[in-house]
């Protein structure tokens, strides 16, 4: 039996022992990692940590350490209220907004998952008060940042469009740009129909009654207030309404009807902390978007800094980090880092390019971009697929514009996997939730992702022929 098929085999019982036992599956791949590295592959321990993700592991920690802070301090919830007078009350488009917010942001040179990192927490704060689907707004965040990711001056369309000039293949930046943008528009209806948003339509208007701590709920049946509680009339048909008195000062001077943690307080006020909480979120778009720094490192230290200032606030801060999620995404992408420097992925993408028909090459390619970018780089899969592509390309039977659409609608939609860092960012980002639950509905869901997508973007862009 060969290395290669010995590492994938491997992998596929780290997954099962993960799910059959319980055992968070980071530390199961680093100790597949280990063995498989050492054992089957010859690497010492610098050639098995040469995949670990150093900067995703600052970047999770890093955003969700100052989301803590955020949230211990109301500044999520004030921004939660903020989004409510966006949309004039209704629920049901705020996770359109999202949507369209991450995929300006990746549109105008933001690399995904800084967009991601930047916009899920605040979604999920409002997901978790408005008792929204988290999987519907993390969904939407990401396929977010995917719809815009490959406009002519974003980052995935620059590096892909530079693979194609460079493998002097046929190209088409509008071409590319619209294909990621109308599947994921696509996915994100389907999303949204799938996930209860059109519930969220029968809940009628949310309202906030700002500087006087009332918040009020107008409904169609079901409405939800700032606290997550059924309050468009009780319940009791349309129209009804009701006020539900709340307060940002300590947890003693609550309103019964007010949780008492300070996380879930309204926020109806601006206070000193909040206002610089604020400015250190705007502070981080733009070290991110205009100085191109990591977003990881320069949220760690508007943490800290706020931290400085307003110690009480972010005395639980570091135990709010969700280190499971880092231990399980930087296992996996240890071990995957494993199977890279072994040649695994190179050799299914050799295996896959010399077989004799162009078109079950070119949608077998498609499913091992998306199936690798589940748990690897998106950009750097197809950096390895496009020029595997070449020789039957050359052939003249495929057209090039449509598989290179192809293939980076397959490998970049499927971010929505927990084991990529878009879709780690949003799992470490939900508050209030069952993670494991919150864990395998992902998995599920991007798996259901990298099933049918690349048979339907092959189908749609190859088969015709497009280019």
């Amino acid at each position: 039996m060969s290395p290669e098929l010995i590492s994938i085999l491997v992998l596929v019982v780290v997954f099962v022992i993960a799910t059959t036992r319980s055992v968070n599956m980071g530390a199961l791949a680093f100790a597949a990692a280990f063995g498989v590295g050492g054992l089957v592959a010859g690497l010492d321990a610098d050639g098995v940590f040469a995949g670990f993700p150093g900067d995703l592991f600052v970047v999770l920690v890093g955003v969700t350490y100052l989301f803590a802070i955020a949230r211990a301090n109301g500044t999520t919830d004030w921004l939660v209220h903020a989004a409510i007078r966006l949309v004039r009350g209704r629920v049901a488009l705020i996770p359109w907004v999202m949507f369209a917010l991450t995929g300006v942001l990746t549109a105008i040179g933001a690399v995904s998952p800084a967009a991601v990192a930047i916009v899920a927490p605040v979604a999920l704060s409002f997901s978790a008060r408005y008792g929204i689907s988290p999987l519907l707004m993390g969904t939407m965040v990401v396929h977010g940042a995917q719809a815009g990711g490959f406009s002519p001056i974003s980052i995935y369309g620059s590096i892909v469009n530079g693979i194609v000039e460079r493998e002097r293949l046929p190209g088409s930046e509008i071409t590319l740009f619209l294909a990621s943008l109308v599947a994921n528009l696509v996915i994100a209806g389907v999303v949204f129909v799938l996930f209860g948003g059109l519930k969220l339509w029968a809940r009628g208007t949310v309202t906030t009654d700002r500087g006087d701590g009332n918040a009020t709920s107008t409904g169609t049946g079901g409405g939800a207030t700032d606290t997550g509680r059924d309050t468009a009339g009780t319940g009791r048909g349309s129209g009804g309404t009701r006020a539900a008195t709340v307060t940002t000062t300590a947890p003693t001077t609550t309103a019964p009807s007010t949780p008492a943690r300070a996380e879930d307080a309204p926020g109806t006020r601006l206070t000193p902390a909040r206002a610089a909480t604020l400015a250190a979120l705007v502070a981080l778009v733009v070290a991110v978007l205009g100085f191109d720094l990591d977003a990881g490192l320069a949220s760690i230290t508007l943490a800290v800094l706020l931290s400085a200032v307003w110690p009480a606030d972010s005395r639980t801060a570091v135990g709010q980090i969700a280190w499971p999620t880092v231990l399980l995404i930087c296992g996996v992408l240890t071990y995957v880092g494993v199977l890279d420097e072994m040649g695994t992925i190179t050799w299914a993408g050799e295996g896959v390019g010399g077989i004799g028909v162009p078109l079950l090459a070119a949608v077998l390619l498609c499913y091992i971009g998306a199936l690798v970018s589940a748990f690897a780089s998106s950009v750097g899969i197809m950096g390895a697929l496009i020029p595997l592509a070449v020789p039957f390309l050359a052939q003249g039977e495929i057209g090039a514009i449509g598989m290179v659409s192809a293939l980076a609608v397959s490998a970049t939609v499927v971010d929505v996997s927990p084991f990529s860092t878009n879709g780690a960012l949003v799992l470490a980002a939900a508050p209030d939730v069952d993670r494991e639950r919150f864990f395998r509905q992902l998995m599920v869901y991007g798996g259901i992702v990298v099933a049918v997508v690349p048979a339907a973007a092959w189908l749609v862009l190859v088969v015709p022929g497009w280019g």
